[in-house]
């Protein structure tokens, strides 16, 4: 996968309120040694095989990592399908937890995608459903900007956040 330098900022792009994502910034959760950035257009087996190492590699069971790896590709399918533009995906992992964030050039109108349970009959709808079933959260932020969303797995043994 080619990452260009406008690739590699919008990898570092964080919505106004929300941690930065740039590796060893003091944002929360801070990154383990070596956290990663991609940049993808259709690639999206490279973008699976990335995302299913790092997350066995952050200490996730297999069908966690498994879990990871179909919601975020279900986030990057949405940048292929609708966003006609580049996407981004870090990931970064600390004691606590594994994050992947993918940001695009795409704007999503609809405040509850995802939220609501489609009818099994409707032709979309169920990959950002998906996503917010299998992640212990979800965040996401779409405006003028583009959309990022950032999913976040809790790591066996994670101690609780007061």
């Amino acid at each position: 996968m080619a990452r260009d330098e406008k690739t590699a900022r919008a990898g570092q792009h964080a919505p106004p309120g929300w941690p930065s994502a740039r590796p060893g910034d003091g944002s929360s959760p801070s990154p383990a040694p070596g956290p990663v950035s991609y940049g993808y257009t259709t690639d999206l087996a490279a973008i699976r095989a990335v995302v299913h190492r790092y997350a066995v590699r952050a200490g996730l069971s297999e069908p966690r990592a498994i879990d990871l790896v179909l919601a975020v590709s279900e986030v990057a399918a949405n940048t292929v399908r609708h966003a006609q533009s580049p996407g981004s995906l870090n990931i970064w992992y600390d004691s606590n937890e594994i994050v992947c964030q993918i940001h695009d050039d795409g704007v999503i109108t609809d405040p509850m995608a995802g939220r609501r349970r489609p009818a099994a009959d409707a032709m979309g709808g169920h990959g950002l459903w998906i996503v917010y079933e299998v992640c212990d959260q979800v965040d996401m932020h779409s405006d003028e900007t583009g959309t990022t969303i950032r999913l976040h797995m809790k790591l066996p043994g994670a101690q609780r956040r007061a």
